[in-house]
């Protein structure tokens, strides 16, 4: 075990999925909820590793949700990854590139949101960290030591993503990247002393909802209005080359949580039946249904050898007799007549 387990508490749903860490010890994959409506109970679920896909679906516009019609899940991890530009990694949705206010939530978490309103972010504000999939915006740095990555203590990146995915990722960053372990912050990129600003960040993911981000580097291409457009400043030579920084972004990509595939209702809904009282009552009354049926066929069976077969297995006897038979009924009337002669003979 690692010296710090980093709590999940805040996670509102276990996966009963195992799973094996760099240790080589098997342990719960955790998951995260996500409900968009107050009729029913039903709730997408955010799978850490998980593989996501599937077809989208839409929150209710009966839900009173402040998001209602759009679009979310379906987007598989494989297109995770987006670009150094906020509104990038958009699997579907992202037919305006000016802005990402009105689009739908590939893979069922809002995006990020930046000061100034850009691109139109403030839609997916501080008004609504109550309700955000996953909770508040937080960051947290990320640190190793020089003993596994050859790192100085200069090279610090910054996660910055929903409360329940950070706290589940870090676990992996700690696990696979050797991080140095440290609780989260909320994020304010209203704040003038903010440790983090849009032209700090060199990559985003799932639909510009998390980001990886250094204060050494400054994009000055950051805020160009177009999602679509791939001009960045490049990175330092340092981290560029960082085995440290590849590795928090591999992780990033494979583990950050995504929502899976939508339930299917199918199996429940036979077992919700099977189990039920009113399935107990259909099948006792097609039991004694199929016991009077088997018991009405023996008693056409009886009457069947009794009456009408009976009486055709004796004209086909008579029609077409059997030579044995008939070679043994001669036999009994010669011996017939034979005891009768001598009975006449001998009185």
């Amino acid at each position: 075990m690692h010296s710090l387990v980093f709590s999940t508490l805040h996670v509102l749903a276990i996966s009963p999925a195992v799973i094996v860490n760099a240790a080589g010890t098997d342990f719960v994959r955790p998951q995260v909820r996500v409900a968009t409506t107050f009729s029913d109970f039903e709730a997408r679920i955010m799978d850490h590793w998980g593989g996501g896909g599937g077809e989208f679906v839409k929150i209710p516009k009966d839900s009173k949700h402040p998001f209602e019609g759009r679009a979310f899940g379906g987007a598989k991890r494989k297109e995770i990854r987006g670009t150094r530009t906020f509104g990038s990694g958009y699997p579907y949705g992202a037919d305006n590139q000016s802005t990402i206010a009105g689009r739908p939530f590939p893979f069922g978490v809002w995006p990020l949101y930046w000061d100034q309103d850009f691109m139109g972010s403030s839609e997916y504000g501080p008004q609504y960290d109550a309700i955000r999939p996953g909770g508040l915006i937080v960051y947290v740095p990320l640190r190793t030591t020089q003993e596994h990555f050859n790192a100085t203590e200069n090279e610090v990146y910054y996660a910055v993503g929903d409360r329940e995915s950070l706290l589940l990722t870090m676990i992996s960053y700690r696990t696979w990247c050797h991080v140095t372990p440290a609780w989260p912050s909320k994020f304010d990129p209203m704040s003038l002393n903010s440790m983090i600003e849009l032209d700090n960040v060199i990559q985003y993911f799932r639909a510009s909802s998390f980001a990886l981000a250094s204060p050494a580097y400054n994009n000055t291409f950051a805020r160009t209005s177009a999602s679509d457009t791939t001009d960045s400043t490049p990175l330092p030579d340092v981290m560029e080359r960082s085995p440290f920084r590849k590795c928090i972004e591999g992780v990033t990509e494979n583990s950050l949580a995504i929502m899976n595939k939508p339930p299917s209702h199918k199996l429940s809904d036979i077992l919700v039946f099977v189990f039920s009282s009113t399935f107990f009552f259909v099948a006792a009354i097609l039991f004694y249904m199929l016991l009077a049926i088997f018991n009405l066929l023996l008693e056409i069976k009886k009457w069947l050898w009794s009456g009408p077969l009976s009486y055709l297995l004796r004209f086909k006897e008579r029609l077409f007799p059997n030579p044995e038979i008939k070679r043994r009924e001669m036999a009994a009337i010669e011996t017939a007549r034979g005891q009768e002669l001598i009975y006449v003979r001998y009185p």
